[in-house]
């Protein structure tokens, strides 16, 4: 659900339908490893954008005579080819993935929409795709329960991400509430801190609920699998306020008894 990297892919589901399982993989295992160059290990920022240029020249090798030259991209341009995907999903979660390396901090609401746009949204969307559901309307609500369950990873991490230097709540809005990056670094939950986060859960939270109709109009194993995605993201928003915003000391996690009541939650009409 709404936790680490691209754990968004439901790529180990037992719902996904056996059609489209490999399929699901490839796209996993190409933005995994694309995650993995911006963010893990102790390359510097020049070989991490350097890598991921290899992956976008490979990206623009595929439909063309040459081909690509690796076997996980040979492997994406079958599953592109085979299904139809837009190539300029792939393209636009790379470009989040370069972004991460360079930009640490959002100026305001709209940039870290724009982040959001390219590094959560192609998912839902590719998925939609593979389902043969990608409906204009389908599409924008896939985009809102993307966009929200990117914006619960971030406050479920801000002290993770923070360790790297990063800070994914807008800058003025930090300001409009009174907290400022030092209080970041120390943990400090005070008033100002809930009165933030519980400003952005709320948000997130109506984004998703905007989205939720989706988990309805996809029908059998794939209506229940989104579904399920959905409630696992408003679990983590109630764990976050159970402990007063405080993810510094207590962050949230999905437990056995989570998934008991998220089936539950994933009954049709329950949003």
């Amino acid at each position: 659900m709404a936790v680490d990297h691209y754990e968004n892919f439901p790529v180990a589901s037992i719902l996904l339908p056996r059609r489209i399982r490999r399929a699901v993989e490839i796209i996993y295992n190409f933005a995994r490893q694309a995650d993995d160059i911006a963010d893990e290990g102790t390359l510097s920022n020049e070989e991490r954008l350097s890598k991921l240029d290899e992956f976008r020249a490979e990206l623009n090798r595929m439909g063309t005579m040459e081909g690509p030259h690796t076997p996980i991209f040979i492997a994406l341009a079958e599953v592109v080819e085979k299904y139809g995907l837009p190539v300029q999903l792939l393209h636009d979660l790379l470009d989040a993935f370069s972004q991460d390396v360079i930009k640490k901090r959002y100026e305001n609401f709209e940039e870290l929409l724009d982040y959001c746009r390219r590094s959560a949204n192609p998912v839902g969307r590719l998925l939609l795709h593979l389902y043969d559901e990608a409906t204009p309307q389908n599409l924008i609500y896939s985009d809102h329960i993307c966009t929200s369950l990117q914006l619960i990873n971030f406050w479920q991490d801000v002290k993770k991400d923070y360790a790297i230097a990063r800070i994914y709540l807008p800058q003025d809005e930090l300001a409009h509430f009174g907290v400022n990056e030092a209080q970041i670094a120390e943990g400090r939950t005070d008033q100002n801190w809930q009165a933030l986060m519980q400003f952005q859960l709320e948000r997130a939270r109506d984004m998703m609920r905007s989205g939720a109709p989706l988990g309805s109009i996809l029908g059998g194993r794939i209506g229940l699998e989104m579904r399920l995605i959905i409630a696992g993201g408003n679990r983590i928003l109630s764990k976050l306020k159970k402990v007063n915003y405080d993810m510094f000391k207590h962050r949230p996690v999905l437990r056995p008894l989570d998934w008991l009541i998220m089936l539950f939650n994933s009954a049709p009409f329950r949003y």
